[in-house]
């Protein structure tokens, strides 16, 4: 009795098996599987008309499994969904290198896809809008009409000729073309007047060196810039970058360099005049090295209570040190402080932690007591980047979570969020241009967001030239003057080998 029990089971399973195939191979708009579990949907959904049944299955839209949520194919855990070849397949761990079909290799090319489609929407819409029922001619409208006062004028005309930038290719020039071609941009960063860029650039064989750019050949209709190089190398990764008035306004570059095996970290000021003298009397200086290992951050001090100043991060500390004296200040934190700047008018230095505090030092303080804490600002996540705004009431900053906060500093409370930025574990920077209302961050996704600082609305997503990689993320500068007093303002953009210029129409 038992024995004919487990054949008319077996002989069940086997007949409701061959029922499920025969529903699945006569249709042929569903989709495939690759496992033992066939999906019916016209049976799952029993409440449509077998007409309603065939109209679903030959609308199915694409879909993976980042994406299933919003589709009707249902999602398999382990399998994805292909649709161009309307079947599943499955999905092995990402370690298996003799796999082509893997979670990040779809997500990669699900990202290459959209960049692809943005690219080729910003090359045919010249004219884009940046908000609904805006553009020049009701701008100028209102002007005329008296509705605008001359502040918002200025900033929604700065608003609507970024929603119009068009990407340019600029040509650099070098004394070795060679190494241009090779050499990868790691990061740019623009002086005061917006006339030169310092850069860093990954070499081929490895480690760093570095360079700076003249942006004074930065004009139409041919953008030319000159790269001014030394044979200063170095095979240590460069932590943190900031321009430093020594002698004169952004006469050196500070440099922050990880130490590696036996070479401990240091801070590093490299006069600008080894690659370029643009200053009249300028003397080529020699480089000044302080043992700092481990520094995260560093910033100087433009503040006349600390002149000759620098600070750096380090893992649970703070160091300001004077360049000329060589005497030092320091503070106990209970983080890495990965983030710094100093305030211009009060004698305040406010620093950014891995734990997701902002806390500024009075710099004044002598002591290290508990009280030296001036202001206190709490993030979810470690703090990447803080910009104390022109007239120092409020701080910007943004973390790990792609969280971009502005802060009342009288009330310690948060009075704006800016969404859509992109970042998991990169020090990514922030850049705030108050002449101009805007705020621009490139996130770990390779895209660069601008947004309105008045009213957080997004105004542009610019995608990277280059397929995207989390080692190739663009490095921008922004300014209303490039290339000096006259220059004309714009985006630049340094990504891979090539430098990208994206001026207003």
């Amino acid at each position: 009795m038992h024995k004919s029990s487990w054949k008319s089971r077996r002989h069940g399973r086997r007949s409701q098996w061959q029922n499920l195939r025969y529903r699945q191979h006569s249709s042929n708009e569903s989709p495939s599987l690759q496992v033992t579990m066939p999906v019916d949907r016209c049976n799952t959904q029993a409440q449509q008309s077998p007409q309603d049944c065939d109209q679903d299955d030959g609308e199915v839209p694409s879909t993976s499994s980042s994406t299933a949520g919003t589709s009707s194919v249902p999602d398999l855990p382990g399998y994805y969904f292909d649709p161009e070849k309307n079947r599943y397949f499955r999905l092995l761990p990402g370690h298996n290198n003799c796999n082509p079909l893997t979670k990040e290799s779809i997500q990669q090319k699900e990202m290459e896809h959209k960049r692809l489609q943005l690219l080729e929407e910003e090359d045919k819409q010249k004219k884009k809008i940046t908000r609904m029922g805006f553009n020049a001619s009701s701008l100028l409208q209102k002007n005329k009409l008296g509705f605008l006062s001359a502040t918002s004028y200025c900033r929604l005309a700065h608003e609507l000729r970024v929603s119009c930038m068009q990407r340019k290719k600029v040509q650099i020039h070098s004394s070795d073309p060679s190494a241009l071609a090779s050499d990868r941009f790691n990061l740019i960063l623009a002086d005061t007047n917006s006339d030169r860029l310092f850069t860093v650039n990954d070499v081929k064989v490895g480690g760093s060196k570095y360079g700076i750019i003249s942006l004074h050949g930065l004009k139409t209709p041919t953008f030319r810039v000159h790269m001014h190089e030394n044979l200063y190398f170095t095979n240590r990764k460069v932590n943190s970058v900031c321009w430093a008035s020594l002698n004169h306004l952004d006469s050196h570059i500070l440099l922050c360099l990880m130490g590696i095996a036996e070479t401990p970290g240091c801070a590093t000021l490299l006069p600008a005049s080894l690659f370029v003298n643009s200053h009249p009397g300028d003397r080529p200086g020699m480089l000044c090295s302080f043992r700092i290992p481990g520094a995260w951050s560093c910033a100087w001090s433009m503040n006349i209570q600390a002149s000759n100043c620098f600070s750096t991060g380090l893992s649970r500390w703070v160091l300001v040190t004077n360049v000329v004296t060589g005497h030092r200040l320091s503070f106990g934190t209970s983080s890495d402080v990965l983030a710094q700047q100093f305030a211009l008018m009060t004698p305040l230095l406010f620093n950014g932690c891995r734990s997701g505090e902002i806390f500024a030092i009075d710099i004044r303080c002598r002591n290290q007591g508990k009280n030296w804490k001036a202001t206190r600002l709490f993030h979810d996540s470690a703090v990447t980047s803080v910009q104390i705004l022109q007239e120092e009431q409020c701080l910007m900053a943004s973390d790990m979570a792609g969280t971009i906060k502005l802060w009342d500093l009288r009330t310690t409370k948060c009075i704006k969020q800016y969404e859509g930025h992109v970042n998991e574990y990169a020090l990514l920077p922030l850049h705030v241009h108050e002449e101009e209302g805007i705020v621009v961050a490139v996130g770990q996704d390779c895209y660069t967001r601008i947004w309105s600082l008045h009213d957080t609305h997004l105004l542009r997503t610019i995608p990277s030239p280059h397929p995207t990689s989390r080692t190739n993320i663009p490095s921008v500068a922004f300014s209303s003057r490039l290339g000096g007093f006259r220059g004309a303002p714009g985006l630049l953009m340094a990504v891979q080998q090539d430098l990208y210029y994206f001026p207003y129409s």
